[in-house]
């Protein structure tokens, strides 16, 4: 495994990290595909076993129970100090007001909801899961700052946005003397490219390091275009993400994955990690292999040529994943 700062932080993280949007109770939310605690466990183990030390989950996740079963088995396998662990807000918990959003009051109660379920006193990285147009700027930076300065995060990071605005909320914490995002989770990877044209140059100039979601496009870049997964069938977002177009990137995926001898997945993760403004991909796993192909992906070693034939069939896309 490989360390590497998380921007221009002192933090280190693992450049994979564990994404756990795949544990959860599946009746307890929108992700019927979701493994129970018994199933995700041992994957987490072997995560750990792999190096990986940087764990992404959101409250949202499985309606609480993905947090619940993260804590439980992070705090038996690992030392909380050699752990990064990440969290988000912003999605709907309950209904009725305050139930979901950015405001002040959602924000200061999804802290305390997600420790106790995640059983810590504190999160290192608490991000922000999309922009809030209903809320002002101001008041979610100064209310994530007080997060901070109550020890409840370490770091505060955002999520899929435009660059105007992750450039806005940094100006107005600047301004005010608020804790800036130190992170950006956002929708990269071969199928889905437009981040380039703002996003990533931004946070390269801001020292904002990307943690990329869906580095694999919900498998798509893993496997032929027309084969399906019980996923892919009922992810009704997800088939809204990518176009019929996108079939040439992804045979360009299989030709150099074959031509090298390595799975397709390591060829796609290997593409995202040679870019210098990502940290760490973030892998959501269903199986052991996943895990064993996003820590080999790091010894893959693609060449000009290779990178050229990858990227060659895309075409732009409209704006996704906000």
């Amino acid at each position: 495994m490989e360390y590497v700062k998380l921007g221009s932080t002192g933090l280190e993280v693992s450049r994979i990290c564990l994404g756990c949007m795949s544990f959860g109770i599946p009746e307890r939310g929108r992700s019927p595909w979701s493994l129970d605690e018994e199933a995700s466990r041992p994957l987490i183990r072997r995560a750990l076993d792999a190096g990986i030390t940087f764990f992404d989950t959101a409250n949202v996740y499985s309606d609480g129970t993905s947090e619940e079963i993260v804590g439980r088995a992070l705090a038996e396998y690992a030392s909380r100090d050699d752990i990064v662990l990440a969290t988000k807000v912003h999605g709907r918990m309950r209904p009725g007001p305050s139930g979901g959003g950015l405001s002040r009051k959602a924000i200061m109660a999804e802290i305390d909801h997600s420790l106790r379920r995640l059983g810590t006193d504190y999160v290192d990285l608490y991000q922000i899961h999309r922009w809030d147009p209903l809320t002002p700027i101001e008041e979610t930076m100064e209310a994530l700052h007080d997060v901070v300065k109550a020890g409840k995060a370490r770091y505060i990071g955002a999520s899929s946005m435009y660059a105007w605005q992750l450039s806005k909320a940094q100006y107005t914490a600047r301004l005010n003397g608020w804790t800036r995002f130190v992170s950006m989770q956002n929708h990269y990877n071969l199928l889905y490219r437009e981040e380039e044209r703002e996003m990533l140059p931004l946070c390269a100039d801001q020292g904002v390091g990307v943690l990329p979601w869906s580095p694999l496009a919900r498998g798509r870049l893993t496997r032929d275009w027309d084969e399906t997964t019980e996923r892919s069938r009922i992810d009704e977002y997800g088939k809204g993400l990518y176009q019929e177009g996108d079939r040439a990137v992804v045979e360009a995926v299989a030709s150099v994955a074959a031509r090298r001898g390595v799975p397709r997945a390591q060829v796609a993760l290997a593409w995202l990690l040679r870019h210098s403004t990502v940290a760490a991909p973030i892998v959501g796993v269903t199986k052991p292999q996943h895990i064993d192909d996003a820590v080999a992906a790091l010894d893959v070693e693609l060449t000009d040529k290779d990178v050229e034939l990858l990227e060659e069939p895309y075409r732009p896309h409209a704006i996704s994943g906000h």
